[in-house]
């Protein structure tokens, strides 16, 4: 029962991998060195999952056979291993056995863990490097060249993982130096840490990976995916999206003392002490449709202020290309009813780069904060920092509001995802890191920011965020004028923002001048508000999941119920979209907040292609590719449909800025 995705319309042809709903474009899949009998598999180390019951058993005869386990999941019936080369092949073939997968670099932590496609081997550790296949389609042209050195000194290195050292303040694009150039890191030292605010992140989910793992700070909203049927795979980021933008948001080792701002020892996102609510809406393979996000919105506003939780800013690293005016676009209402609400959405520009210039939706809404990226060059000096290509500029009309650091940012590596699978050989460092390039890691750099700015500030509301970020935007002077909107997300002047913020100002200036600012910067006395009132299909674009070869299309949700969007405005609005576990009239997720019971064990209702939804179709393979991409890991069976960070491979991603 294969469910994925497709781009209809005049560009149908075209096959791109991803998410994005729907924007993640691999423009490049990772080929496999043959080996010389293509049966046998190399020796080195592996990441195994057994069949449910059979771990203890198939670990008993690996060490049977002379091999060694080097870590064991029992929630996911998973361990690391290292094998000679006969015992990799007879487990390759053993029954017992659901997937046997090369660790390459480091052995998974407990976390999430997937399989290349069926028939594929690629290289353990200490085999040779594949090599890279050409890209499937025509890669543009980067606007970056190889990053040089900041002029920031070396500090202490910390373990990256596998025992592999990493200097983060000589790398330009750790988190570390991201968080100084935006004027994070300062903050810390005023208490502007993250602390007490959450941060919900509507993505592929959040992965226990160190950084991620330490208890409390990653708590699981509903899992809005058909991988909620399966509980290896229930919350867990299968896809690996997810896990990069939390750890950029409010990642933290425990080494890591806010105290010290300056210190670049353990890894730390902008908002260390800031908390993620992870709502899942994105598979192994980023699929998703705009009836998930809505309802992943909904339930994020109805349950921002419950008991013990804050929920103060909204990331939204996703797009999709609807040209439905904002005014009546579902999505685009969502996304401001969430900010009317009190909470900062921060969306993805969009990675359309000069195709169309315009944003995606629903960053095409005026209201709420839009982030395109900015490439710092691998340099201390802004006056080098350019728009990448990939960046969507604006149409004059509608232009980013902001931009941040989004080129080739270190983030955290989900080992065996989707996109470590296909793009590990470029993407991957230092172990447990992970490189990525989009507007998708822009918005997360932002979001975190925002988060810190918020814990130091509490009683700011959205409008004055987003007027203190164009009040406080650094402009970029050999960058597009357009493209930059109010330059670079830039906090890190202390002085200013409590200035800006005292009860004075807020009372008689930033509140009016907010609601101007919008109009203007968008080309409007004032913007309207939006309504909600048109089509899901218009918000959808050219991007439709499809399941046996049947596209989810019109006024239907992922179930196939019928949507209607004025009734769903209304109810979205008053806070009602969500009653219990059911969201437009079908059960999605679990009634009571009690650790892992907003995942229903069961979906109700059937699918938009007449199949019923049943938790045994989707735990047959939801894991290793074979049910979702009709087996296939790489992108050929996905088209037009990514979260924003087109950049994982190809053109940027894995391009000649790399270090």
């Amino acid at each position: 029962m294969a469910r994925r995705a497709r781009r209809t319309g005049p560009r149908a042809s075209v096959l791109v991998a991803g998410l994005s709903g729907i924007a993640l474009v691999a423009a490049a899949v990772v080929a496999v060195a043959p080996s010389p009998d293509p049966e046998r598999l190399p020796a080195g180390d592996y990441v195994l999952r057994a069949q449910s019951g059979e771990l203890d058993d198939v670990l008993r005869d690996v060490r049977a056979a002379g091999g060694t386990v080097t870590g064991e999941f029992d929630s996911l019936d998973g361990a690391a291993v290292r094998l000679d080369a006969d015992a990799a092949t007879a487990l390759a073939a053993d029954g017992r056995v659901a997937a046997l997968t090369p660790d390459v670099d480091v052995p998974a932590p407990a976390g999430a863990t997937a399989t290349p496609a069926p028939g594929t081997t690629t290289s353990p550790k200490n085999a040779s490097k594949p090599p890279t296949a050409s890209p499937t389609r025509k890669p543009t042209k980067s606007t970056g060249t190889k990053a040089k050195p900041k002029s920031t000194p070396a500090g202490p290195t910390h373990d990256g993982g596998a025992g592999q050292s990493y200097d983060a303040a000589a790398d330009p694009n750790s988190l570390c130096n991201i968080a100084k150039l935006v004027g994070v890191r300062p903050m810390w030292r005023q208490g502007g840490t993250g602390q007490g605010v959450d941060v919900a992140l509507i993505d592929s989910g959040v992965a226990p990976v160190p950084g991620l793992n330490a208890p409390g700070k990653v708590i699981h909203g509903p899992d809005l995916t058909p991988e909620s049927q399966n509980s290896s795979t229930r919350y867990l980021d299968t896809f690996g999206h997810g896990t990069h933008m939390a750890g950029i948001i409010a990642g933290k080792d425990a080494s890591v003392d806010t105290k010290k701002s300056g210190s670049c020892e353990g890894f730390a996102g902008m908002a260390p002490d800031a908390r993620i609510i992870s709502v899942k809406a994105a598979d192994a393979h980023g699929a998703t449709d705009v009836s998930q996000i809505l309802a992943a919105i909904d339930w994020v506003v109805q349950h921002a202020k419950d008991p013990g939780m804050n929920i103060r800013v909204l990331n939204l690293s996703f797009g999709t290309d609807g040209t439905q005016d904002y005014v009546v676009d579902p999505l685009a209402h969502a996304v401001e009813v969430a900010w009317r609400k009190g909470i900062v959405v921060v969306v993805s520009a969009g990675n359309s780069g000069f195709a169309d210039g315009r944003l995606t939706n629903p960053a095409r809404n005026p209201h709420i904060l839009a982030v395109g990226a900015d490439d710092t060059k691998g340099t201390a000096s802004t006056l080098d920092d350019t728009i990448p290509e990939f960046s969507s500029r604006g149409d004059s009309k509608r232009n980013p509001d902001i931009v941040a650091p989004g080129k080739s940012v270190q983030s955290l590596r989900v080992p065996g995802s989707y996109i470590d699978t296909a793009y590990g050989e470029k993407g991957a460092f230092a172990g447990r890191f992970f490189r990525g390039s989009g507007t998708s890691q822009a918005a997360a750099v932002a979001s975190g920011a925002i988060a810190a700015l918020i814990s130091a500030r509490p009683n700011l509301t959205p409008e004055q965020v987003k007027l203190l970020t164009a009040t406080l935007g650094l402009g970029l002077v050999v960058a597009d004028p357009r493209a930059q909107g109010h330059g670079l997300l830039q906090l890190g002047v202390p002085a200013l923002v409590a200035a800006l913020t005292s009860p004075p100002l807020v009372g008689n200036l930033i509140e009016p001048a907010a609601g101007l600012l919008n109009g203007l910067l968008n080309g409007r006395v004032t913007a309207p508000r939006a309504k909600g009132t048109g089509t899901l299909e218009g918000a959808r674009g050219q991007d439709h999941l499809e399941l046996d070869g049947k596209p989810l299309t019109g006024e239907r949700d992922i179930f196939g119920k019928p949507f209607n969007s004025a009734t769903h405005a209304k109810a979205a609005a008053a806070g009602h979209a969500w009653n219990g576990g059911t969201w437009n009239g079908s059960t999605w997720a679990g009634r009571t907040w009690a650790g892992r019971t907003w995942a229903s064990t069961e979906w109700l209702g059937r699918t938009w292609a007449g199949r019923t939804w049943a938790g045994r179709t989707w735990a047959d393979g939801s894991w290793n590719g074979r049910t979702w991409a009709g087996g296939t890991w790489n992108g050929r069976t996905w088209a037009g449909v990514s979260w924003a960070g087109r950049t994982w491979a190809g053109t940027d991603f894995a391009g000649g800025d790399w270090q």
